[in-house]
């Protein structure tokens, strides 16, 4: 999504009129995204108030794909969570207990406002036999001000505190591309992955046997591709110029 389709707020130029093609085109598609703060609802109306028809349904969180991710690790269970409504929302919906007694996960995600009393939590219950879970590993996420601590980092206070490593289910985890396939029941061979990034986007559409599109729209500039030992199986300047490929 950021960098993709939106940069600070504001629409890639050509994005809209890509997602308009996109829709018209019948083509099944998601929206991705590692942030876990919001629902797909909140996402579609931000999107919207950018100028881009997205339907939440088409959209797809890291958030989504934990929930999955642990719906079929350990059916109706039980977590202690580090997150917000996107989170929350998205593993009850799975049929799992919020609870800090004797929870069978931890699972952190993003939140505006981390909290020490949670992460003294978590680090007790996780050295109570808690497993642990974290929905992306980036380290800093942007706002206003700037750079914020985002879930990589606050997982990395944990691990230093536990000596437990998290598993985490975003990007560049090829898992959460698996998940979002089958999710609009597609299959690899004849599925694309659009991003802006080498490091997340790109090597888990790899990993997953997408065929991978990097845009230069967002965090990976045309100089920085080739000092990856991987190489995405298209580059173009933005989501602009794929649109005379889906007629």
């Amino acid at each position: 999504m950021d960098g993709v389709l939106v940069k600070e707020g504001q629409p890639v130029p050509g994005a809209a009129e890509f997602i308009a093609r996109l829709r018209e085109s019948g083509r099944r598609f998601l929206v991705l995204t590692n942030n876990s703060i919001y629902t797909p609802r909140d996402l579609a109306v931000r999107l919207r108030a950018a100028g881009l028809e997205v339907p939440e349904e088409s959209i797809y969180t890291s958030a989504l794909a934990t929930a999955q991710f642990l719906a079929d690790q350990r059916p109706d269970g039980s977590a202690y969570v580090i997150g917000e409504s996107g989170l929350t929302t998205a593993l009850h919906r799975v049929g799992y207990v919020l609870t800090d007694i004797d929870p069978d996960y931890v699972v952190l995600g993003e939140t505006r406002n981390y909290s020490f009393e949670q992460i003294t939590k978590a680090i007790r219950l996780i050295e109570s036999g808690a497993r642990f879970i974290a929905t992306n590993p980036d380290p800093i996420g942007p706002s206003a001000e700037g750079s914020m601590p985002a879930c990589g980092a606050v997982a990395a206070m944990i691990t230093k505190a536990t000596d437990v490593q998290p598993y985490f289910v975003g990007k560049p985890n090829p898992m959460m591309m698996r998940s979002a396939i089958n999710a609009i029941d597609g299959h690899s061979e004849t599925t694309a992955m659009i991003g802006d990034r080498m490091d997340t986007d790109v090597v888990s559409g790899m990993e997953a046997g997408l065929f991978t599109i990097l845009v230069l729209t967002g965090v990976t500039p045309r100089q920085q591709v080739d000092r990856f030992p991987f190489r995405p199986s298209l580059v173009v300047d933005s989501v602009a110029d794929l649109i005379p490929m889906l007629d």
